[in-house]
């Protein structure tokens, strides 16, 4: 069990190790009714085109992100906090994280998939400037529950720039206080 007495603990993010999997892979079994399997973890660390973080507390992995850069093309490929630190800012952190990664790497768009009925999830990507452009009917096999497809443009803008660096910073502040 972790300890969730976290308010005099700083977030530290990291890229994800294969020493971080087993934590990731609880995460992952607490928040996805199909999670994947650590293979896929461990495929996805050897992938060039991906960059994963981990959001640590007190050494502790806590949350985790990952993203495909493509060409000019990013997708955001998951990301989970673990329940007993949601609703702290740090799925944000992490999505600001990546996005800024996506940015770096020259990415003009950045899209993901999203379950219909995850509204919290929905409602933080449209803060950063996603949009639903198309609905995958039936997509998880788990329920038959349609995805949301969404899309961020001009992320490479230097509005969206300066966006992310406000973001970030303002999230970082928060930590502080």
């Amino acid at each position: 069990m972790i300890d969730v007495d976290s308010s005099q603990q700083s977030i530290f993010l990291e890229p994800l190790t294969i020493g971080d999997l087993d934590r990731v892979m609880q995460i992952d079994r607490a928040s996805y009714s199909a999670p994947w399997k650590q293979t896929t973890y461990r495929t996805e660390l050897r992938n060039r085109s991906a960059t994963y973080l981990v959001a640590r507390m007190g050494g502790d992995v806590v949350g985790y992100a990952g993203i495909w850069n493509i060409m000019d093309e990013a997708h955001i490929t998951t990301i989970a906090v673990d329940q007993a630190y949601r609703r702290r800012h740090i799925g944000e952190r992490l999505l600001v994280a990546i996005l800024e990664e996506a940015v770096l790497k020259g990415a003009h768009y950045v899209t993901l998939e999203v379950r219909e009925s995850n509204i919290p999830a929905r409602a933080l990507y449209e803060k950063y400037g996603f949009k639903v452009v198309a609905i995958r009917r039936n997509y998880y096999t788990d329920n038959n529950e349609s995805a949301l497809v969404m899309w961020a443009e001009d992320t490479d803008a230097e509005k969206y720039r300066h966006f992310l660096k406000t973001a970030r910073q303002t999230l970082e502040c928060e930590q502080i206080l």
